[in-house]
Order: C-alpha cells, then sequence, then structure tokens
C-alpha cells in the first residue's frame, strides 16, 4: 500500500491509499473554496449523562445531488469534486460538513471505490483488504490526536438510512469521549469479570460457537453470528477469534481473511429479501467497535463490526417508534434463530 498526503483548496487533509507504489497523486483543487467554518459544540444531557453534538452548520450539507455531480467520484474537465485526481483507489478527506471538529474531535470521509454505481459488496478482496489497512491507518493516526479518545469507522448505506450521497463510502469519528455504547460495553465488561473472573466477549463468542443455530459464517479466523438478543430484523456480528482491542492489533492471517467473509456478508445481505432486479439494495449499517485508547480496560476489549439493517421484510422498514426511541427497548419482530437461517440459506453459490 502506498499513501499520500495532500491538501484541498480549504486546508482540508486528502489522503490517497494506491494498492500500487508506482502511482503518483499530484492533482491539485483548483476550486475556489472558503476556509471551512464550524459551530460544533458537545453538550452533555445531565439527566442521561450521555452526551450530543449541536452542528447546525450541516444544514447546508450536500443533500441528493444527481450522478453527474456527485462530490465523491473522481474529478474530469469542467466538474471539480472533492477528489481533485481523475481516478483513485480508495481515498479518505475530512468532511467539509463535520459533526465533530477542532477541540470537539474529527469526521472523515472514506471512499472505497471511484465506481459511483458499485457498492462495498462489488469490491474485490484485493480492494476491501486496501479498505482496511486505510481504516487501520486512521485509527492509527486519529488515535493520537490531542483530546481523541475513541475511533469509529463505519458505512451507512441507503436512503431509508439517511445517506445523502448515493457514491459508495464510509466515515470516521474520532469523538473526544468515549462513546455512550462503548461505555455500557465497558461497565458489562467489568461486571462480567468481577462475578465470573472470565472475559465477557469471550464467553458471547464461545456460547454462541457451542450452541451454533445463529452461526452466519465460520472462518479459520473470524466467526459471525446473529446475537442471542438481536436488536434488529436481520443482525450480525463479526469477531476475529483472537481477540484484540482494535484494528491495528489484528494480525496477517485475521487481515487476509476478513475480505472474503465481509464480502460474503455483504453480499447475503443483498440477497435475503429477494426484492428482484432493479430493487433497491438492502438498506445497512455496518459499525467497527474499537476499545478506547486510553482506558485500564483496552485489552479486555474485543473489536467486532456490527452488522444490521432496517428492514424487517421486502418493502417493510423497522422503525425505532415509542418503545425503542423513547424507552431504548426494542422489539424485533424477526428471532434471531430465524434471521441467522435466511443468512446461511442466501450463501454465494461456488
Amino acid at each position: 500500500m502506498k499513501k499520500t498526503t495532500t491538501r484541498l483548496a480549504d486546508g482540508r487533509e486528502l489522503i490517497h491509499y494506491d494498492s500500487r507504489d508506482d502511482v503518483v497523486r499530484d492533482a491539485v483543487d483548483r476550486r475556489p473554496l472558503d476556509p471551512v467554518a464550524t459551530a460544533a459544540e458537545i453538550r452533555a444531557d445531565r439527566l442521561l449523562g450521555d452526551r450530543v453534538a449541536i452542528a447546525s452548520h450541516r444544514q447546508a450539507r450536500t443533500y441528493h445531488p444527481p450522478a453527474d455531480a456527485c462530490p465523491l467520484c473522481p474529478s474530469r474537465e469542467g466538474r471539480q469534486s472533492e477528489i481533485p485526481a481523475a481516478d483513485y483507489d480508495v481515498v479518505v478527506f475530512e468532511n467539509r460538513f463535520p459533526s465533530l471538529a477542532g477541540d470537539h474531535g474529527r469526521c472523515e470521509v472514506v471512499c472505497f471505490t471511484p465506481d459511483h454505481d458499485a457498492s462495498f459488496a462489488d469490491l474485490t478482496e484485493d480492494q476491501a483488504a486496501l479498505v482496511l489497512a486505510a481504516w487501520t491507518d486512521r485509527t492509527a493516526e486519529l488515535s493520537q490526536l490531542p483530546g481523541v479518545a475513541q475511533v469509529f469507522c463505519f458505512e451507512n448505506r441507503g436512503a431509508e438510512i439517511g445517506v445523502t450521497l448515493g457514491h459508495p463510502h464510509g466515515q470516521i469519528y474520532a469523538y473526544p469521549f468515549v462513546t455512550p455504547r462503548t461505555e455500557r460495553m465497558l461497565r458489562s465488561l467489568a461486571t462480567h469479570r468481577e462475578a465470573t473472573g472470565r472475559n465477557l466477549f469471550d464467553d458471547v463468542v464461545a456460547d454462541e460457537r457451542a450452541d451454533g443455530r445463529r452461526i452466519v459464517l465460520d472462518g479459520d479466523h473470524w466467526v459471525a453470528f446473529v446475537p442471542y438478543a438481536a436488536h434488529w430484523p436481520y443482525e450480525v456480528h463479526l469477531y476475529p477469534k483472537r481477540r484484540v482491542p482494535d484494528l491495528l492489533a489484528l494480525d496477517d492471517a485475521a487481515r487476509a481473511e476478513f475480505p472474503r467473509l465481509y464480502l460474503e456478508l455483504l453480499r447475503r445481505f443483498d440477497r435475503i429479501f429477494d426484492t428482484g432486479a432493479g430493487a433497491p439494495p438492502t438498506p445497512y449499517i455496518a459499525a467497527w467497535h474499537q476499545a478506547p485508547h486510553r482506558t485500564a480496560q483496552r485489552p479486555d476489549f474485543a473489536l467486532h463490526l456490527e452488522l444490521f439493517t432496517i428492514r424487517r421484510t421486502s418493502g417493510k422498514l423497522k422503525f425505532l417508534a415509542g418503545s425503542e426511541s423513547g424507552m431504548n427497548v426494542f422489539i424485533n419482530d424477526v428471532p434471531p434463530e430465524a434471521a441467522a437461517e435466511r443468512l446461511r440459506e442466501v450463501a454465494s453459490k461456488p
């Protein structure tokens, strides 16, 4: 992998990740851009103990542009985009409309491919491996920034999720605090250790493998399963079999196997609803959970990816209504065992 760092016209950082070492990245951003102005702040909710990012400048962000005006496609004659180059492999750049900025963290955009009409599932294994390398490198870089407590790599796909740019891309948030979801995991981890002397993540994975009914994929170095208490209609957790705290700690064998298994999971998600040719692909969120880098519990945390869709059946979405939104008590219409069986049924044909 070759990494090349440049700057956009407004000073934001842009980084090329290329599979070839002989690629030269010297394209200049010639857009007349004003400096980025943000109004991001973090406010604490005294009742719940969590935090809310207030970012009013995001109201002006790009919203569902036509394909020929996509800001994530390569630049071409007469149309300059966020990527000045005429082509790219993987590109990461600072978000022009960040939810977190300055002393309140950082937000980045990750473009997986220059092909506007593709998706992550369309990538080759080599391309997916390059994305994994970019996620890993950004985790290493962002975790060293002053004030950053946790790095979160994720992908939102589909208009139903709220995606405003159709180009295949993900994001990375560098939070100045440990997120509420991670804090809950850390509390459960500590409670389980105190009660049993064992690691909670290890026990969850071992229990799922022993039960077997919810296993979707079981590789040499990764295992994917629908969790026992899945919140979403179709939800899969992907764990490396050797517990590590973050992407940086993955060994070469796990890195080599990841693209094949992850691409298979994404392709199965696109087949579970039998929506037919021309139908919109399955909307999903894919979220990497990594250990905060300044916590005593870091060695006990288990890196894992959570992949889920808000679609519960063809043409029907799972909405977060009164119980979920008002009380954070999820109601799942699809039994996890049935979801796992369906995901096994739609395996790729050899």
